[in-house]
């Protein structure tokens, strides 16, 4: 079945760095694309990033909320995504999850980040 493994996430304060990783299992990777999505307090899940496969040219796409902050990174070989967020803002602060969708279908436990002074 689906696995998706987040880590990385922790508190830091603005302007702080925190480096994403997902570890995936239980089906294709190499031929999805790979999203992060998070969920602030209150409200939905929202996409943040994508990844096109390895194959595909691996394109990098972002929400304008991390565009310019946020890199997103695969391994197909691996089975692993990361996402290097720079420059981390209050409003970053939600649990962040690794998906083979934009709706986040199938997502991990998800890994909390906050950002607070």
């Amino acid at each position: 079945q689906v696995q998706l493994v987040e880590s990385g996430g922790g508190s830091v304060q603005p302007g702080g760095s925190l480096r994403l990783s997902c570890a995936a299992s239980g089906f294709m990777f190499s031929a999805y694309w790979m999203y992060w999505v998070r969920q602030a307090p209150g409200a939905g899940l929202e996409w943040v990033s994508y990844i096109e496969p390895e194959g595909a040219g691996g394109k990098r796409h972002y929400a304008d909320s991390g565009a310019g902050r946020f890199t997103i990174s695969r391994d197909d070989a691996k089975n692993t995504e990361s996402l290097q967020m720079n420059d981390l803002k209050s409003d970053d602060t939600a649990v962040y999850y690794c998906a083979p969708t934009k709706e986040g279908d199938n997502r991990g436990q998800g890994t909390q980040v906050t950002v607070s002074s």
